[in-house]
């Protein structure tokens, strides 16, 4: 089939190659030239693991092309519209400004039949309130919510857990849910579900997914704060319950929380367009939710000034880890950022290393110093923050080897993925999250 991705941020460069490698002709489209002309030069615009090779294969064999014309979009047989849906200024709720514009610019160049698939993250109701306009062109809007990993991204394009696709009742929806199945036909064909819904259920799949996530990651770093007041280890206890296959060990992992362009933002819309259903106490949780996610970030930073006496000022802290997960350079409210900072602002000679994120990290804070090389950035530091889980920090950097570059022998846990036990044996002051 012959597709179109409007937007070619994350979600849309992603799918654009991803559904090239399956075998679509595929054309993404964005407004901005400088990204474009990457993509175009077959460069990955942002590290994701697979990325780079699916967007070379497919430029090559001539399925995928990008352009800043809207006209490209021309005789596709679906519209993709993967463009973003920041938290608006001074507010909680999604921006659509962005969503609204590229199905403006895209009107014009759809014929009868045409699919349009938003794949955007949106306030429930959008959908409705877009349908009409697509629907006068002769094209048939459906709803298609991404669930993509960062660092899993392109495997979970081309191999999701699920499918879904809200779409309006009658002939049009049902033609629109057979398109977008003949779209997904390798991951249909091998079994995957998928799930055909109304407007307003394929927009909560993603909203209420993305609050559950954030409520069982604050859930076990709320059981982390209890923990530490009373002694306890948060780790065992989150091995002990997640033996209850009710409640599974997934993202039971203590820590400074989670971060990143996706679940802080959405939470927040989600509770914003609650209150505007006039349900706002639906969804009060989501509140504290993000209050204690917060909280955490605070918390690395006391555990790193008590350890080093009270005071980091003129001490050298290196934390390792940038961005807000491993296998991304995505910072966008990144907590492992957001302590190096809030260290520096207490006057700790603050050192910050990652493999991939030193780029984004130093446009969004150039008042911050960066290593790329890890040994290099922990060499005569005074104590060590361990804040985003790449397996170089987490698995490769033993405390022996630390032992023999740093000043001091203070490592603070903040992902709960060290061997606290190795660490204290080799004579560090190690310090975990919910950990005695």
């Amino acid at each position: 089939m012959r597709l179109s991705v409007i937007g070619c941020g994350y979600l849309g460069a992603v799918h654009a190659a991803a559904m090239a490698s399956i075998g679509h002709e595929v054309v993404g489209i964005d407004i901005d030239p400088g990204k474009i002309k990457t993509l175009s030069d077959g460069d990955a615009p942002f590290f994701e693991p697979g990325l780079q090779q699916i967007l070379t294969e497919g430029i090559a064999s001539g399925r995928l092309s990008f352009s800043t014309e809207f006209a490209a979009a021309a005789g596709a047989d679906v519209h993709f519209i993967g463009v973003g849906t920041p938290q608006q200024p001074g507010g909680h709720a999604a921006d659509l400004t962005y969503v609204h514009t590229a199905v403006d610019s895209l009107l014009p160049h759809l014929s009868a039949g045409d699919v349009v698939a938003g794949k955007s993250t949106v306030p429930v109701g959008t959908a409705a309130s877009l349908a009409p306009r697509v629907a006068a062109t002769g094209a048939t809007l459906v709803w298609n919510p991404e669930f993509l990993r960062e660092g899993w991204a392109v495997a979970d394009t081309i191999t999701p857990d699920r499918l879904v696709a809200g779409v309006p009742d009658g002939p049009s929806g049902e033609r629109a849910a057979e398109m977008l199945r003949e779209v997904y036909h390798p991951a249909v064909a091998s079994g995957i579900p998928f799930i055909v819904t109304d407007y307003a259920t394929s927009e909560l799949v993603k909203v209420a997914a993305n609050a559950f996530l954030a409520t069982k990651i604050s859930f076990i770093n709320a059981m982390a704060e209890i923990a530490e007041a009373s002694g306890a280890d948060v780790t065992q206890l989150a091995d002990a319950i997640g033996h209850d296959e009710r409640i599974g060990r997934r993202f039971l992992g203590a820590g400074i929380g989670f971060g990143g362009g996706c679940l802080p933002k959405d939470i927040r819309a989600f509770a914003a367009r609650a209150e505007e259903l006039g349900k706002s106490e639906s969804v009060t949780f989501l509140r504290e939710v993000d209050a204690i996610n917060l909280r955490r970030r605070d918390r690395a930073v006391e555990l790193v000034v008590q350890a080093l006496g009270g005071s980091v000022f003129g001490k050298k802290v290196t934390v390792l880890g940038a961005a807000f997960k491993p296998h991304s350079d995505d910072v966008r409210d990144s907590p492992a950022l957001d302590v190096a900072v809030r260290l520096r602002g207490l006057g700790a000679d603050v050192m910050v290393t990652d493999p991939q994120a030193i780029d984004n990290a130093r446009r969004l804070h150039p008042q911050l110093a960066y290593e790329p090389d890890r040994d290099t950035a922990i060499r005569d530091a005074d104590a060590i923050a361990l804040v985003t889980e790449w397996d170089e920090y987490r698995r490769e950097l033993t405390p022996e080897h630390a032992s023999s570059l740093t000043s001091g022998r203070v490592v603070v846990d903040g992902r709960n993925g060290l061997d606290a036990a190795a660490w204290r044996a080799a004579g560090w002051q190690y310090h975990g999250m919910g950990r005695p």
